[in-house]
């Protein structure tokens, strides 16, 4: 019994943890193609921009959740 609880919560952390890492990785290429297409000048270019940081808010708060939770972990 106290085997099988072990390993449900060990893969849930695993998958929450791998769900983190893609977030982040999602995230730093949204920050990137946003300098990017800011270094350039036009509307095209601009309108991109404002698309961007729309996909990068919520991953930006989502980033400050995670590190949150895992600050939290340490403390214990």
């Amino acid at each position: 019994m106290i085997s099988t609880i072990t390993t449900s919560t060990l893969s849930t952390t695993t998958l929450a943890g791998s769900g983190a890492v893609i977030g982040i990785l999602v995230l730093l290429v949204l920050l990137v193609l946003k300098e990017l297409a800011s270094a350039k000048t036009g509307s095209r270019s601009q309108r991109l921009v404002r698309m961007l940081e729309i996909g990068i808010a919520p991953l930006l708060i989502a980033f400050g959740l995670v590190v949150f939770w895992r600050v939290v972990e340490i403390l214990r």
